[in-house]
């Protein structure tokens, strides 16, 4: 009943164009992965406690108000913010409502749902950073689920691409190098929660109160370090065996494309890293890091996404010839999907 409601309050707005529909998937990207840029920007100006409480900033106010215990910088930041998290939810509620609209399938509406319920999640996590004081685990927990928001974001935006009308998917690439392609997902979270550990034993706590400082993870920094980094080199090793997997199947152009990106923003989220290590990682490579982790999530779930396409009956003979030189065992047979 509710949602026959929703529906029909639905159906009053303009029906939104293929072109439109993509648009916004692309801003629900950009801002999923912004938030997490500007988060980090909170962290190493030290103004993560600059409004102390939540959800108001301080008891009896939800704006900042002046007080000599909180410098107005750090009360700006931190409320800025949290202002950026009603674009987020405005950019997840456009998605849905115009996928909605447009009456797109099932697997379309369920992504673009996944949107404003994981921001409302990542709001929650953000309030019980702030009242534990930015402890670093709840801190990792949050970038953790921004790069999964990220991720979702890129595959929300790929489903929104491909024809609703399609009666199969099919693989693109043989199934073992489709599992590669999801072991190398896998090894980034890896990646990806190593470095919130270092971050979290690092010099940048998000507050710099001398009364009560912030908890830090009682680890050596350099075994730290090296975790990280011999993940990142498994990750990367990864992504060039399936590079050269990829060219032996002759892949079809848009998967090894997009890989190709995929390799050189991980090149360039490495430089970042090692310069961050010798020059005693300034505030300013912190954020420009995150937001690497970000394109690299956004680029490692673009890749997977062409493992697979939609596609219709007759065309998916088509859409499996590029790998046909392995045999035709090798690629997934197609599989009727449910509209």
């Amino acid at each position: 009943m509710l949602y026959r409601a929703f529906l029909s309050l639905v159906d009053r707005l303009p029906l939104p164009s293929l072109r439109t529909q993509k648009m916004l998937a692309i801003i629900v990207i950009l801002t999923q992965g912004g938030i997490a840029v500007t988060g980090a920007i909170v962290r190493v100006t030290a103004s993560g406690l600059g409004c102390p409480t939540w959800p108001q900033c301080f008891p009896g106010s939800f704006t900042p108000v002046g007080v000599a215990e909180v410098p107005f910088l750090h009360q700006a930041v931190e409320f800025g913010n949290r202002l950026l998290t009603f674009v987020v939810v405005l950019a997840a509620a456009a998605v849905v409502l115009a996928v909605t609209r447009a009456r797109r399938r099932r697997g379309v509406l369920w992504f673009a749902w996944f949107m404003p319920l994981g921001t409302v999640l990542q709001a929650i996590i953000g309030g019980f950073t702030v009242l534990t004081g930015l402890l670093w685990w709840t801190v990792a927990i949050h970038l953790v689920v921004s790069m999964g928001m990220v991720w979702l974001a890129t595959l929300l935006y790929f489903k929104v691409g491909e024809p609703d009308e399609a009666t199969v998917v099919v693989g693109t690439v043989p199934e073992p190098l489709r599992l590669l392609t999801g072991l190398s997902a896998i090894l980034l979270a890896g990646v990806l929660v190593a470095g919130t550990t270092l971050t979290g034993a690092g010099p940048h706590a998000g507050d710099k109160s001398i009364e009560e400082p912030v908890p830090r993870l009682e680890v050596e920094i350099v075994t730290l370090v090296h975790l990280h980094s011999q993940l990142l080199v498994g990750y990367l090793a990864l992504l060039v065996g399936l590079a050269f997997a990829l060219y032996a199947v002759r892949a079809p152009e848009p998967i090894t494309k997009r890989l190709k990106i995929l390799i050189g923003v991980v090149l360039a989220q490495s430089l970042v890293g090692v310069v961050q290590y010798w020059t005693d990682v300034p505030a300013a490579l912190v954020a420009i890091h995150v937001a690497g982790a970000g394109i690299c999530t956004a680029a490692t779930a673009a890749v997977w996404a062409a493992c697979r396409t939609r596609t219709y009956g007759q065309d998916a003979e088509a859409a499996q010839r590029p790998s046909a030189s392995v045999g035709p065992a090798a690629v997934g047979p197609a599989t009727t999907e449910e509209r």
